[in-house]
């Protein structure tokens, strides 16, 4: 006896919700956060020129902490890109390379914030 009711659905990323909720939560809470002790440094710190700025950044925590939020901001796009192509590019193929596209982007600009960081 086969039973012809009730909807069918193909669900597509719907595990993902409550983890990236709280991790959208968590990364912009760090950028927040680093973001109040970047403009206390600025504010506070003096007159602003080229080697205040870079006296900022000299410190070794200062590079790490920078680091784990360009981290956090890296993680914060991807989530909010993913959810957009899974949302609203319905071809897989299209879908997929998109964002194989978004990840290799994001992994450049993950390199090039590590050579200006520790350049300085």
């Amino acid at each position: 006896m086969t039973q012809n009711y009730g909807s069918k659905r193909i669900v597509v990323g719907a595990h993902y919700g409550f983890r990236d909720w709280l991790s959208q939560r968590v990364t912009a809470t760090l950028m927040a956060l680093f973001t109040v002790v970047l403009l206390a440094q600025v504010i506070f710190g003096g007159p602003l020129g080229y080697d205040r700025w870079a006296g900022i950044f000299a410190a070794q925590w200062m590079k790490v902490l920078t680091f784990v939020v360009i981290v956090a901001l890296l993680w914060h796009a991807w989530v909010g890109v993913r959810d957009i192509w899974m949302d609203y590019v319905k071809p897989v193929a299209i879908r997929l390379s998109l964002q194989v596209f978004t990840i290799v982007w994001l992994i450049a600009c993950a390199g090039w914030a590590i050579q200006v960081l520790w350049r300085l």
